[in-house]
């Protein structure tokens, strides 16, 4: 049955006219119609209708079928969602769906009449828009520069003030089940438990329709007229019903999504208005996240149309939390992302208003990589002015970072994030590649735990060996290297290792030890800025020998206990003459 349903549409579709509202078709012969291909870009037409045999083909990219295949790409649709679209196109009535259950028919019949009462709810609206009570709606929206061409392309609407003017409306519509279902209206539970009666979720609102991804109204926005406490909310959606789950649709999807396909790319905004306003401005391939944070089904949903996108959220905090959070789903799905920050910190809306379609076109075509934006962004939030601010801007972009599919783009990101951060050292980006390429979310200095003089030697060991401070360092240790021999194992390690390399070799590649690479990079990081002088290697090598004298003097005192319990007299004499000199010593040394 369904075969001959497929066949019958597939006899009254005209291939021309389906094609023709997703293509701009031109005759080229008796039979013949050509024009830019859909599904791959290009600059001279090599798409093709036959209207004759009802086929069409791409010379260009190859593709070729029929009007259902034609669907089936054009709106990544599955085959029996291709036969439905070209018979709703066609106004061919559809067979009657079987179920497998009652619950199922029920179901299908309340998600019918649920579409049916937001169309209905919409027109409503918009005829309130129109009347009277509409005026002060009508007056803000034009002071947002919308026409009314505009209103009526996006269907805005407005709310009346009154509780129950809308369920009147709509009451000889559905029953009271079906109306409460709609998420269009409030209701206080009774004390026998019983729902109460009905009234107007939305009231002295202006109403922007949502709309899935076929162009049916399934939800609304509603802005506030008034500010205040008693007003609520600036903005408010809809709850979340069987037709509309918010993390599921994108705002203007439905009209966007062939300019999408054709521009090979996106922009994303945040609220309606930005995205009426650039949409009413030319820029067709915009859609918003409609007051929610982006997702990941928004994601799998964009991805069907493009996977370049570029992002255009409000600059203020909430604005750049919520773009982050974007950049990290998309890129993770493997999108390029650009970042657009206009000029003065205005929004799209604003933007578009005041500077006009030119200047935004020319800030699209400058908006930067995300990864040169998180960079900026990780400078901002923590100016690397201390060792601390570098380690918190590194582990700001390290999840950015690691969520790149990529090796190749996060060794470059990692690259770029030390050479803009200030970390010069070839040192620390090879230890921002090895946590990028490991899947790392922070980098953690182990070199937080060594002492300053630790810290002092190190550094001063890792520069070249013809500097004043790596020869000031290597004459010390020859002079006590008994003392330096008593420093942390992995500390002493490092330093022999150090003092080994040949010529300026690079003090990274000396160590062949992991966890010492990861320890000396990241005092790298932690003393950027403030390198040692010849003189704080004086004072970390008296530290050295202080704490190498103090150890000597603790083993020195406990034979010095065990002589005395043993009634060893001349040692002891010894001893306590040994004790006597490190004390000497160690006041010097003070």
């Amino acid at each position: 049955m369904a075969d001959n349903f497929a066949q019958t549409v597939k006899q009254q579709a005209d291939i021309l006219k389906i094609i023709g509202e997703y293509v701009r078709l031109k005759k080229a012969g008796a039979q013949n119609y050509t024009g830019l291909c859909p599904f791959h870009s290009e600059k001279s037409p090599s798409f093709s209708v036959h209207v004759g045999r009802q086929f069409y083909h791409c010379f260009g990219c190859g593709q070729s079928g029929d009007v259902f295949s034609f669907i089936q790409k054009i709106e990544n649709v599955s085959f029996p969602e291709a036969v439905k679209t070209i018979a709703i196109k066609c106004g061919i009535p559809l067979p009657k769906r079987e179920f497998s259950s009652p619950e199922e028919a029920a179901e299908s019949r309340q998600r019918t009449k649920l579409i049916e009462l937001h169309e209905v709810a919409t027109a409503w609206f918009e005829q309130q828009l129109r009347s009277p009570e509409g005026a002060l709606a009508r007056e803000y929206l034009t002071g947002r520069g919308l026409s009314d061409e505009g209103i009526a392309r996006f269907r805005i609407g407005y709310a009346p003030e009154s509780f129950h003017a809308l369920r009147d409306r709509l009451q000889s519509q559905a029953d009271p089940e079906t109306l409460r279902a709609s998420g269009l209206f409030s209701f206080k539970e009774q004390e026998d438990g019983k729902p109460g009666p009905l009234y107007s979720r939305i009231r002295k609102r202006i109403t922007f329709p949502i709309a899935n991804e076929s162009g049916r109204i399934i939800a609304f926005t509603a802005r506030a007229l008034e500010s205040g406490d008693k007003a609520g909310p600036k903005y408010m959606n809809s709850p979340e019903t069987s037709l509309y789950t918010k993390g599921n649709v994108l705002f203007n999807l439905d009209k966007a999504r062939q300019p999408i396909r054709e521009a090979a790319f996106a922009i994303l905004v945040e609220g309606q208005m930005d995205c009426i306003s650039a949409y009413l401005a030319g820029f067709t391939n915009v859609l918003a996240t409609s007051g929610t944070a982006f997702t990941e089904a928004q994601v799998r949903l964009l991805s069907r149309y493009t996977t370049r996108v570029i992002v255009n959220f409000d600059p203020d905090t909430a604005g750049a939390n919520a773009a982050e959070k974007s950049i990290a789903l998309l890129t993770e799905e493997g999108f390029e992302v650009k970042v657009v920050s206009l000029e003065g910190g205005l929004d799209p809306d604003r933007y578009i208003r005041q500077h006009g379609a030119k200047e935004y076109t020319a800030a699209l075509k400058s908006a930067r990589r995300h990864q040169d934006y998180l960079i900026d962004r990780a400078q901002q939030l923590f100016p690397p002015r201390t060792p601390e601010a570098r380690i918190k801007a590194l582990n700001f972009l390290l999840p950015h970072i690691r969520r790149m599919p990529s090796r190749i783009a996060r060794d470059e990101f990692a690259s770029d994030a030390a050479q803009k951060l200030g970390i010069d050292s070839a040192l620390v980006r090879q230890e921002l590649k090895e946590a990028a390429s490991k899947r790392r979310d922070s980098i953690t200095s182990q070199a937080s735990s060594l002492t300053r003089a630790e810290h002092i030697l190190l550094q001063a060991f890792s520069s070249p060996q013809s500097s004043d401070i790596y020869r000031a360092a290597e004459a010390a240790y020859r002079e006590h290297e008994a003392d330096f021999a008593k420093m942390r194992a992995d500390v002493h390690a490092i330093l022999t290792q150090l003092r080994a390399r040949e010529g300026n070799a690079d003090p990274l590649q000396c160590l062949s030890e992991p966890e010492h690479r990861q320890m000396l990079a990241g005092v790298f990081v932690s003393v950027h800025g403030a390198e040692p002088q010849p003189d704080n290697v004086e004072e970390a090598v008296a530290t050295i020998r202080r704490s190498s004298l103090e150890q000597q003097q603790r083993s020195l005192r406990a034979a010095l206990q065990e002589a005395e319990r043993q009634g060893r007299s001349d040692e002891v004499l010894t001893l306590t003459r040994q004790i006597h000199d490190i004390a000497r010593e160690l006041r010097e040394l003070d």
